[in-house]
């Protein structure tokens, strides 16, 4: 009985083991750059986005699922044993005795299921597979937002930057009245309206800031970055970056192709079809016997109460299990399979259709978006000249103060449109990519 004396450290050494991994782990501290540069953002968001993070547990729960189903697949070993005590009276045996106990070793093998095993495990397979390709499509997800999440910050930094290059415009027109009102040369009104648009250029500026505190917040979200120590809660990195237009070429028919190859989405509904045709063949295995082959060893109680007059010796056979009527209850489950299967190649279908839609929206888009980068271009070059001109027409007395100021004013919107019109070009080549099921540029395959 020298054996069982290990049974219970050894078990609860492996529990130890097995539980472990699962305590919470703290969060390690993720202290706040000096700087911030959009790979160095998209990197960030691989190995820290939550979501990213939650389909790489989901394909570890579907190799769990494969190891599990394959199981049948390979010889099973079990070993079991009883002792029991009891009143000779309500023993059966002849001599009467107090006691009984058996010790059993059994192998097993499957070796006829109609198809069963294999089929489940070609299906737990293509659904690990399928696994991951979602992970490829959660990714995709995830560093588009954390790249429009990081235009978003450059946006709003640089409008920061527009308001407060309009209230300089506006400080230096005030100075200009103001020096002109006490020469004499124009009436306390102009004054006062160079005055209250100083004062309603600070609304604006105000808002802007308020913005670039929120998109930061928004691209931190998306980075999954959940430092907040009182050494870094309130440090904000340099983010390094500026909203440019570099003019890219897609072409229709080709961005159809490559969503049709390499759109995650349609190739995990691929095999998930796949998968849910093996699970018809698993669920129609039930209508064939079964087949198992066993051997092993067995030891159990002699006439006597002593252990070493117990019998022992090996034993070696087939069993077999034949659901002749089970109330159709298998034709139910072979039911079930065929509707899921339908299910999964009618979303196939719809996704296709999806896609291809989002390729048409995306590409049109962009369309859009090249056409206004290229002509917020020309509106800058003309709007400064025409404050130039507004400016010196007023020195010169030929405008009036509302003409400069209407020109700065048009000038700050024609600004403004450009790096809008920066972003969302920007933002309609990182959409287009995506619908096409391409990785993102950092992202090497």
């Amino acid at each position: 009985m020298k054996p069982a004396r290990f049974v219970l450290p050894l078990s609860l050494a492996l529990a130890a083991v097995l539980v472990a991994p699962l305590a919470a782990a703290p969060e390690p501290e993720q202290p706040v750059p000096e700087a911030l540069d959009l790979k160095t953002a998209i990197g960030f968001a691989i190995d820290h986005n939550f979501a990213i993070r939650q389909a790489r547990e989901r394909i570890k729960q579907q190799e769990g699922v494969v190891i599990e189903v394959s199981a049948r697949q390979i010889p099973n070993v079990s070993a079991g044993g009883s002792y029991q005590r009891n009143d000779k009276e309500i023993t059966t045996q002849s001599p009467a005795s107090d006691r009984n106990w058996n010790l059993n070793l059994t192998a097993t093998q499957v070796l006829f299921a109609g198809g069963g095993v294999r089929s489940s495990i070609k299906s737990a397979d293509l659904a690990r597979e399928a696994a991951l390709l979602d992970l490829k499509s959660v990714i995709n997800e995830a560093l588009f937002s954390v790249r429009a999440a990081f235009f978003d910050v450059l946006l709003n930094r640089e409008k920061i930057t527009v308001q407060e290059q309009n209230i300089e415009l506006l400080r230096q027109q005030l100075k200009n009245v103001t020096d002109r009102f006490n020469a004499g040369t124009v009436s306390s009104f102009d004054r006062l309206q160079a005055e209250v648009a100083v004062a309603n250029a600070q609304v604006p500026l105000i808002t802007a800031r308020n913005d670039y505190r929120l998109a930061i917040e928004s691209l931190r979200q998306a980075l999954g970055f959940t430092t907040n120590s009182q050494e870094f809660i309130t440090r904000i990195p340099k983010f390094i970056g500026t909203l440019d237009y570099t003019p890219a070429s897609f072409d229709l028919t080709s961005a159809f192709e490559a969503a049709h190859n390499n759109r995650p989405d349609l190739q995990r509904l691929a095999k998930l079809t796949a998968a849910g045709e093996s699970s018809v063949t698993t669920a129609r295995s039930n209508y064939y016997p079964n087949v198992t082959a066993f051997g092993g060893w067995q030891l159990r109680k002699g006439p006597t109460t002593r252990f070493g007059d117990s019998p022992d010796g090996w034993v070696v056979g087939l069993e077999s299990q034949w659901a002749i009527f089970d109330g159709r209850a298998t034709s139910g489950r072979v039911a079930q399979a065929k509707s899921l299967l339908g299910q999964t190649r009618l979303a196939q279908t719809q996704a296709q259709l999806d896609a291809e839609v989002d390729v048409r929206r995306a590409y049109s888009s962009w369309q859009e978006a090249t056409e206004l980068a290229d002509a917020s271009k020309k509106v800058i070059e003309q709007a400064e000249e025409a404050v130039r001109l507004a400016t010196a027409r007023y020195d010169a007395g030929t405008a009036t103060q509302l003409d400069v100021l209407t020109s700065q004013v048009q000038l700050t919107t024609a600004r403004t449109n450009q790096l809008q019109a920066f972003y969302t070009y920007n933002i309609s080549v990182a959409t287009l990519r995506k619908a096409m099921g391409l990785t993102d540029e950092f992202v090497s395959n």
